[in-house]
């Protein structure tokens, strides 16, 4: 029987996301999967992240904990989830499955995946009015708010356009709030 692991050589994850690091294998018949483990090496050292045996699924990174899962019940799927990346999350993995054949010996294989760890930048931002129009009553409350994509933090900073070409800095929160509308706040806003 012919068996092997498949997966990626290098893999890039987006900071504060969840990544897959794929492993698999087309199961056959006369062998029966006796262990997986995923192991690390990284910069903060190695160890052994998780080990699926005949007692179960464990978690042996503190650091993992909670952030990590195998599918289950997908036969030949052991493939590593990731949850909240983290920036020393990069490093060298490693997935390891055992075997037994029908002759009770053992068959090992092994595939190693190095994942990046990368963040995004921003997009470009959208600002978007709480009411259709900006030609408002004086009196009235508004809000204009910003939104942006990409890997936190991200920070805002609003401006009111003066005169020959100045800006005054207003807030530096996503949103732009007026309670109580004056003439003097018509203006250019950015």
């Amino acid at each position: 029987a012919f068996l092997d692991l498949s997966g990626p050589s290098e893999i890039k994850g987006v900071w504060r996301k969840s990544v897959t690091l794929p492993c698999a294998y087309v199961p056959v018949e006369e062998l029966v999967q006796q262990t997986l483990t995923w192991t690390v090496v990284h910069n903060e050292g190695s160890g052994t992240i998780f080990r699926r045996d005949d007692t179960g699924d464990h978690v042996l990174l503190s650091e993992y904990r909670n952030r990590v899962s195998i599918p289950k019940g997908a036969p030949g799927n052991v493939s590593l989830l990731i949850l909240s990346l983290e920036i020393s999350d990069r490093g060298t993995y490693t997935c390891q499955v055992t075997w037994r054949d029908s002759n009770n010996s053992l068959i090992a294989k092994e595939i190693t995946t190095s994942l990046e760890v990368v963040k995004v930048p921003a997009t470009k931002p959208i600002i978007r009015a709480r009411e259709p129009g900006l030609t408002l009553p004086a009196g009235a409350s508004t809000s204009l708010s910003c939104e942006a994509g990409g890997s936190p933090p991200i920070s805002y900073r609003w401006f009111r356009s003066g005169p020959a070409g100045t800006a005054e800095l207003l807030s530096s929160g996503a949103e732009l709030a007026w309670p109580s509308l004056r003439p003097s706040d018509s203006g250019t806003y950015f």
